[in-house]
């Protein structure tokens, strides 16, 4: 049975499942949709046309669902879809996606996201990601799985940050980070490779070595980057993790790359 506090305002176009609790002076807007088991604590405004994945918990004063903080904006129809078994923490905000952009805002499953994350516009975070206190994404940012983002860290619009990488807390992050390395510093840098991440998902001494081999190839190697990212793609083409590395950057972005001792 759907718990109601009496003092929540609930649109009478939002559909909720019938296990929500949704907590006091909560504010559930239009066009939301609240699955299975989601919960939200007290004060939490879940603006407009925002999906909640089921399980999902939003604590105290969070303000999901919002408008996109774009001077473009003139009240489109754009939307946040949020997965499943999410932890929201107190203070975050999450934006909807802009007419400009891809019209969504699209966040994954089994994040944690700690007191003052902020999610913008057109972002799109994986599973498995962690957002310390008040890390921060800038409009139309991407993030790979298994993210960790320090507290107070931000990623530029348009930036980038692979799988496994890890961020440290108040780096600036203004170039792409490619999967599984370690970056940090104001502005953000290249450190080598997340090796906490790769030793907690069970890698083993020699397959880090490997890796480590490949990323010494690749960034600290003689000769030009281009000839060098050839040479990595033949010599480890059995490495899977490497060869997400190269495609990550062959795919290139809108921001220029993360490397070692640059500023």
């Amino acid at each position: 049975m759907t718990a109601i506090h009496p003092s929540a305002v609930i649109d009478g176009s939002a559909r909720l499942a019938a296990d929500v609790e949704v907590g006091p002076w909560c504010v559930v807007g239009p066009n939301v949709v609240l699955d299975q088991g989601v919960r939200l604590v007290s004060h939490v405004v879940v603006q407009q046309d925002t999906t909640v994945g089921a399980r999902t918990a939003i604590h105290p004063f969070a303000v999901i669902g919002g408008d996109p903080q774009h001077n473009g904006y003139r009240g489109e129809p754009v939307r946040l879809d949020i997965g499943q078994d999410n932890l929201i923490r107190e203070h975050c905000t999450f934006n909807r996606g802009t007419p400009q952009g891809t019209g969504v805002t699209r966040v994954g499953s089994n994040n944690l996201f700690m007191t003052g994350a902020h999610v913008g516009h057109d972002a799109v975070v994986g599973d498995h990601v962690v957002m310390a206190n008040n890390a921060t994404l800038g409009g139309h940012a991407w993030i790979g799985d298994r993210v960790f983002l320090g507290g107070l860290a931000a990623v530029h619009q348009n930036g980038r940050v692979g799988q496994g990488a890890i961020v440290g807390g108040l780096a600036a992050v203004t170039r792409d980070v490619i999967p599984y390395g370690s970056a940090w510093g104001n502005h953000a840098r290249l450190h080598g490779l997340n090796l906490i991440g790769l030793k907690r998902k069970g890698y083993g001494k020699d397959q880090v070595r490997r890796l480590l081999a490949a990323y010494r190839d690749l960034f600290e190697a003689d000769g030009v980057f281009a000839e060098r990212l050839d040479r990595v793609e033949t010599t480890y083409a059995d490495l899977a993790e490497i060869m997400e590395i190269t495609a990550f950057i062959r795919d290139g972005g809108r921001r220029p790359l993360c490397l070692p001792g640059q500023e």
